[in-house]
């Protein structure tokens, strides 16, 4: 159901209902509720809610205000209304190379993951280039959703040569325990950080809507020896992660 027909005023406003602001705050919270209006996805603007539900637009901005002092809504300055996040807000710092179930777990949340692919591929080009692979080598993927505390977070496709990694199905949790456990944990890290917005079927499985806010890394990593570790794209929810780095002043 669409929101137009979900706030046809036939189906809740009635005229001895209560004040109609009180009634518009109820419809609009039980949208929420019943997963009609979706945590972090934008209300239309106030004049086309009146317009759907026949009120005036001080009732909607009367509903709008209760909604905000309930923490139903967010507004923002100049960009509008949003129906409120209930992803948790994590600070991930650009400094430190941990591994997506060590960040969890040190924040005390509970991290699983679903699986989307995990085998041993022939590479692509991207990847022959990104790990320095021979033509004729094969390499080690893993691909899964990562949750925290049951909420989608993050999508993760990581790549390893077969010397780095013979068996994928080795990794249950975490990809850098099982690496520590043969002496090749990453050292050292470089990451490309990107603006995008989410295609329809990773905004499914993050279970946000298509072209909302995201965030794509990329990262290669190496060994002490300089050797590639890994090569990893991950594509993380905007409205989950805010990444953090310490900068220094440069000595002239």
């Amino acid at each position: 159901m669409n929101i137009a027909d979900f706030l046809a005023p036939d189906n809740w406003l009635k005229p001895d209902g209560g004040p109609r602001y009180v009634q518009l705050r109820k419809r609009l919270t039980d949208g929420v509720e019943q997963g009609v209006l979706k945590a972090g996805s934008p209300l239309p603007p106030e004049r086309e809610i009146a317009s759907i539900t026949e009120t005036s637009r001080v009732t909607v901005r009367k509903a709008f205000q209760a909604l905000a002092e309930d923490g139903v809504i967010v507004q923002k300055q100049g960009h509008g209304s949003f129906i409120a996040s209930d992803t948790p807000q994590l600070e991930q710092s650009l400094s430190r190379l941990t591994s997506f179930s060590e960040d969890m777990s040190r924040r005390g949340m509970t991290s699983t993951s679903v699986w989307l692919e995990r085998g041993i591929f022939m590479p692509s080009p991207n990847e022959v280039l990104a790990l320095a692979l021979t033509p004729d080598a094969s390499v080690s993927r893993i691909a899964r959703l990562r949750t925290a505390d049951d909420k989608p977070m993050a999508i993760e496709r990581a790549s390893l040569s077969t010397e780095m990694l013979p068996n994928p199905l080795e990794v249950e949790t975490s990809l850098y325990e099982v690496l520590e456990r043969s002496g090749l944990r990453p050292h050292r890290a470089l990451q490309k950080i990107s603006a995008i917005n989410l295609e329809e079927d990773d905004a499914n499985l993050l279970d946000v809507l298509a072209g909302a806010a995201g965030l794509r890394i990329e990262r290669t990593s190496y060994l002490r020896d300089g050797r590639v570790a890994e090569f990893t794209q991950s594509i993380y929810r905007g409205d989950a992660y805010n990444f953090v780095a310490e900068l220094r002043l440069a000595k002239e």
